[in-house]
């Protein structure tokens, strides 16, 4: 299995409770791991970085979208960056030994569920794209969601690859595909004035006869009474952001205004980075393994396994807050998912697969990387707790405080029921198939679902002891206790 980087683009960035709403549909998805969220008010969009293996991934960015389309309507939506859909644009990017091919398939399938399911018309662009001309974003989202409400009904090149031949009365359309890492950079301007933001975007932009592999716009920025330059770069390599930036600031120089700051929107590769300080420190003969953070990196992956379970266990026995109990029964769940797969590994077929055991270990093997994250997880939530109630001493009527203190309460009972009701689901599952796998491994699978048993139960007993605290502070809990006693009845 490969993992991808998914960058879906959703038209809200003012309201964080819906945002939270839409990130919180990925991270309910075993195997996918939310990486970043960005929200810009005056563009009003969010940009969120997730990442995971093709199957996984496509579930979670379906159940975004879902989510985006409920809680969106562009009808009432005004914002600085162009758009056309709740659920903007979805970009699949292939990393590691990932490939741009499998990255188009991937942008393929999520299209025609969208299409079909959710009645938005999809429009397949960059790598994925069928007609030429949909290659290019800015060409796909020509007109907005007003213009391609009126143009889709009577163009025949407005045409959708998937969905219906009319945009979804409040989510609009959406543009589906796949890419390279790309790289987004915004520059702020000292001029409020967004003419001189434009003027320098169509100077420095690749259609206009400026840098490769660069598009740009000019925005306005009223919070703040700036204008800023806005840009993509599609290749950092061709051209990197130091070159960018110089580019902008020349520009703007001539035009009588200078540059504040810039900001990288996203996430944004290590090399990229590396670059700028090439270039701008005039490294000779700089070799980037020589970095220390790469070398330790190195050294963890050569690394017996036995050695990082070693390692962990050294820390749980440690006399300290974290890891705790919440972060070792996601491991077990983990080692469960672990033997899971090496069962059905051993029970497939070869020559003919059973198509529902073949997508069970799958689904063990997302399934195992979240239980993963899950642990860290935990440990973060804790430390959360900790600083929140520390925090709220020095004012223990201020509400802001409060608030902080009872969503990491929160969070910290969040991620351990996770950590429950994924380990119950993965144990039905296993447990149903269990007729159908080696005999000669019955062993192997009794000890899984036993792991799967008592993750569960260390981390109920972590919810419960969370639910102690939000009654504590006087938060209503029914709906956590309604989920913990549901989970202690399917045990």
């Amino acid at each position: 299995m490969t993992p991808f980087e998914c960058v879906p683009n959703f038209s809200e960035g003012r309201d964080g409770e819906k945002v939270e709403r839409i990130a919180s549909a990925a991270r309910a998805v075993p195997g996918v791991t939310v990486l970043d969220v960005e929200r810009n008010a005056d563009h009003h969009r969010s940009v969120i970085t997730l990442y995971g293996e093709g199957e996984p991934l496509l579930e979670a960015v379906y159940r975004m979208m879902e989510v985006a389309s409920r809680e969106i309507d562009l009808t009432h939506h005004v914002g600085e960056h162009p758009r056309m859909g709740a659920t903007d644009v979805v970009p699949f990017v292939p990393v590691g030994s990932a490939t741009m091919a499998e990255a188009v398939r991937l942008a393929e399938r999520l299209g025609e569920r969208v299409g079909s399911r959710l009645e938005i018309p999809v429009y397949l662009y960059g790598r994925a794209a069928r007609r030429p001309e949909r290659s290019d974003l800015a060409k796909v989202r020509e007109g907005q969601f007003e213009g391609i409400r009126e143009s889709i009904l009577t163009d025949p090149a407005r045409a959708p690859d998937f969905g219906p031949s009319h945009v979804h009365p409040t989510a609009g359309a959406v543009a589906i595909g796949a890419r390279p890492v790309l790289i987004a950079y915004n520059v702020l301007l000292s001029t409020a004035d967004v003419k001189v933001a434009k003027a320098i975007a169509k100077k420095v932009r690749t259609r206009d006869g400026g840098l490769a592999e660069v598009k740009a716009l000019g925005f306005e920025i009223s919070e703040r009474s700036r204008a800023q330059v806005s840009m993509n770069l599609t290749d950092y390599r061709v051209t990197p952001i130091p070159r960018a930036f110089a580019a902008v600031r020349a520009e703007a120089q001539r035009l009588g205004t200078e540059v504040e700051e810039s900001e990288v929107v996203g996430l944004v590769p290590e090399d990229a980075l590396l670059d700028a300080a090439e270039e701008h420190l005039l490294l000779k003969g700089f070799e980037r393994a020589r970095i220390l953070e790469r070398k330790v990196k190195e050294a963890e992956e050569r690394r017996p396994g036995h050695e990082a379970i070693g390692t962990f266990a050294a820390r749980l026995a440690a006399r300290t807050p974290t890891p705790g109990g919440g972060s070792a029964s996601a491991v077990v769940a983990a080692l469960a998912s672990a033997l899971g797969e090496m069962v059905l590994a051993y029970s497939l077929d070869p020559r003919a697969p059973a198509p529902e055991l073949a997508e069970l270990s799958g689904v063990l093997a997302a399934a195992r990387v979240r239980f993963l994250n899950l642990a860290d997880e935990d440990a973060a939530s804790y430390e959360e707790v900790r600083a929140a109630r520390k925090a709220r001493k020095s004012g223990p009527e201020d509400p802001v405080l409060r608030e902080a203190y009872l969503a990491a309460l929160r969070h910290a009972a969040a991620v351990p029921l996770e950590t429950a009701r994924t380990s119950r689901e993965m144990a039905t599952r296993i447990d149903a198939v269990r007729e159908r796998t080696k005999a000669a491994l019955a062993s192997d699978l009794a000890t899984a679902l036993a792991c799967y048993r008592a993750a569960a139960e260390g981390a109920l007993a972590n919810v419960a002891t969370n639910l102690d605290d939000l009654r504590a502070a006087g938060e209503p809990v029914e709906p956590i206790e309604k989920a913990l006693a549901e989970l202690r009845k399917g045990a």
